[in-house]
């Protein structure tokens, strides 16, 4: 796979994973709180957080994670 595509594609799921985690979260804080400024102040914090790291997570499997790699011939 092309370094650029596999960067794109890493950023792509970066990206639709965190509308789904965020909107749970979202979800979470709100039923435990009941407040939506809380939910969404978090929700935001933890988003950026969890992107970053995300991001970094998956460039160090692509680059280091041979697990289940088969060489190409």
């Amino acid at each position: 796979m092309d370094e650029k595509v596999s960067r794109k594609r890493h950023i792509a799921k970066t990206l639709t994973w965190r509308v789904i985690a965020s909107a749970t979260t979202f979800m979470f804080v709100y039923v435990v709180f009941g407040d939506v400024k809380a939910a969404s102040g978090i929700m935001v914090m933890e988003s950026i957080l969890k992107m970053v790291l995300y991001y970094f997570h998956e460039r160090a499997w692509f680059r280091y994670g041979n697990i289940g790699r088969q060489e190409k011939k």
